[in-house]
């Protein structure tokens, strides 16, 4: 009777190209990073590795993108927070030191910041852009020609530029 082999275990597949210098602490640091307002390529500086390994990190790695993600709100709500104190004011205590005769006194006080025009407009411009961008979207629907125009002018406009205007074009053409 022949002896019957058992079945060979198949390796594990090993994946093709250089392995990862990916660790799992880089999720931690990299939140870290972009709540101090780092740019992915700041990351991929910090890390060692060109700014294509860290978007494949972003997409391989669980909970990588999520951490830059969080990180980046963080650090964006609070630029806007301080933004939104710029352009309306705000106010902060602080604590005025004195020498008066070789005594130090401290006075708390209330500091006052007045509301910026700057950070006001930059805010509303990237807030509500329909309304306060500089560049506005006129329509110039024009029907017909000018001389058509100005013999359309009505006998109220006769002494205004454009009247002159008609009338002068009216006696050029005779």
């Amino acid at each position: 009777m022949a002896k019957q082999r058992a079945p060979k275990a198949e390796p594990a597949k090993r994946r093709a190209g250089r392995p990862s210098a990916y660790r799992p602490e880089f999720s931690d640091q990299a939140e870290k990073l972009c709540m101090l307002g780092a740019t992915d390529t700041e990351l991929a500086d910090f890390f060692g590795v060109t700014e294509q390994t860290l978007n494949n990190w972003k997409k391989s790695k669980d909970g990588f993108f999520e951490a830059l993600k969080a990180g980046k709100s963080m650090a964006d709500a609070q630029v806007a927070s301080r933004l939104y104190e710029r352009a309306t004011g705000y106010s902060h205590a602080e604590d005025k030191v004195f020498v008066n005769n070789g005594e130090v006194i401290v006075v708390p006080t209330t500091r006052h910041y007045p509301p910026d025009s700057t950070a006001a407009i930059f805010w509303l411009k990237n807030r509500q852009p329909a309304r306060w961008r500089d560049k506005h979207e006129l329509g110039h629907d024009v029907v017909g020609t000018l001389e058509e125009f100005l013999r359309d002018v009505s006998g109220s406009q006769r002494g205004s530029p454009m009247g002159r205007l008609a009338d002068k074009r009216r006696s050029d053409d005779q």
